[in-house]
């Protein structure tokens, strides 16, 4: 698994938060460790394949997102 930050726009309180993890859990293969107002960590098993998914599942849950690494 590698690690993928992310930087998500549109996050402003704690029930931001929790509506991304509670998205980026829906995902296979994707585990979380941590999320926090306009960023987020995540452990990937192929980031190649799963960073369009994760931005593809934030984008529609409201919140635009980018990778950073």
């Amino acid at each position: 698994m590698s690690e993928v930050t992310l930087k998500i726009d549109g996050m402003h309180c704690g029930a931001c938060v929790r509506r991304v993890t509670q998205t980026l859990e829906k995902l296979d293969g994707v585990k979380v460790e941590d999320v926090t107002v306009g960023a987020a960590r995540v452990e990937a098993s192929d980031p190649a394949s799963a960073t369009p998914a994760i931005l593809a599942a934030l984008q529609k849950a409201g919140y635009p997102a980018h990778a950073e690494n």
